[in-house]
């Protein structure tokens, strides 16, 4: 049962939300906070697998939030819940910020609930859902102005740490594919595409697969979406 918390400052987005994943057999809603400071404070309390985000909440924003709940987690013996960001995207100047705070999926608002209850189980599932027009848009935005996670001090030059198969693995995250489906296209093992994903993710000092998807296209691995 994946346990799940909804942050979103208004009450009809929460009980629709809260409706549609509930009756999905294997998602539990353990929480519900009208605002960042109190999606903190459950999500502290709770320990749930998933916070679904709003980006826009009054005092805290989504964004401080995440970053707070993934800083500053108080369980040490549990991990860290995976933040799932709600956004209308083309309003939302504060995804970029998400990312960097480590947010592992983006889904806009308007999704079906279908898509939304497989975001939430891959995010659950350490894995990133990278909605292709949200990662168009996230590729843009990063291609013309390099984020500072790509320039970090002391970071190796791009990919010179991985090796050839790890660069094939990058690829198909780069991609949008699951663990599964790239066990399925390089003939490996689930296991081994979630030990190689977490090794590149280590050596790149990078904190998720979007992250890993952005440097991938600024690299020049894959041709900018639109190009």
């Amino acid at each position: 049962m994946i346990r799940v918390l909804i942050a979103d400052d208004q009450a009809l987005v929460r009980a629709a939300l809260s409706a549609m994943l509930v009756r999905r057999a294997d998602l539990d809603v353990v929480g519900e906070a009208e605002d960042g400071a109190r999606a903190v404070a459950l999500a502290f309390e709770l320990k749930p697998d998933v916070v679904v985000m709003d980006v826009r909440m009054p005092g805290l924003t989504g964004v401080e939030a995440t970053a707070r709940i993934l800083a500053d987690w108080p369980h040490p013996a549990h991990p860290r819940p995976n933040v799932l960001v709600l956004t209308t995207f083309d309003l939302d100047e504060y995804v970029h910020a998400a990312l960097r705070a480590g947010a592992g999926g983006f889904m806009l608002k308007n999704s079906s609930p279908e898509q939304l209850a497989e975001a939430i189980r891959v995010v659950a599932a350490g894995e990133s859902m990278l909605a292709p027009s949200v990662t168009r848009r996230l590729i843009g935005a990063f291609a013309a102005v390099p984020p500072a996670l790509l320039d970090r001090p002391g970071r190796p030059p791009a990919l010179a740490a991985l090796t050839r198969r790890e660069l094939d693995v990058l690829v198909l995250v780069a991609k949008g594919l699951s663990n599964a489906q790239i066990a399925k296209e390089l003939e490996l093992s689930e296991a081994g595409v979630k030990s190689r994903v977490n090794r590149i993710l280590t050596r790149l000092g990078l904190e998720n697969r979007v992250q890993a998807a952005v440097l991938a296209y600024d690299s020049g691995l894959l041709p900018l979406p639109g190009r």
